[in-house]
């Protein structure tokens, strides 16, 4: 995992794998980086993800509810087709913004 600042946005480079082995670790790592930063938003890269379990769905819905109560906005990036079938499944995409590259993710948050 690769986390850094632009403009008051977290940007987390995920890579590896995603399961319940991995994800109280990450989950930890994030909500550090937000505490640090004087954040507006988050977006998590999955470019780097080779496998993910629920757990990374919980996760991701467990960040979105935290910037969501905290007024912050939070996006996706890089999903290989894998990934993009169980976010679909999991209705995902219907709450959270999806870019096909983390330029594109940015910018949209700092328009935002």
């Amino acid at each position: 995992m690769e986390t850094t600042l632009q403009d008051g946005i977290v940007v987390v480079r995920l890579g590896g794998e995603l399961d319940h082995h991995a994800v109280e670790s990450i989950r930890n790592q994030i909500e550090a980086a937000l505490e640090e930063a004087h954040y507006r938003g988050l977006v998590l890269s999955f470019r780097g993800i080779e496998f993910m379990d629920s757990s990374g769905l919980g996760l991701i819905l467990g960040r979105y509810r935290t910037l969501s109560q905290r007024g912050g906005r939070m996006a996706l990036c890089e999903i290989a087709p894998p990934l993009r079938r169980i976010f679909e499944m999991s209705g995902l995409f219907k709450i959270l913004p999806v870019y096909d590259s983390e330029e594109g993710a940015l910018r949209a948050l700092k328009e935002a």
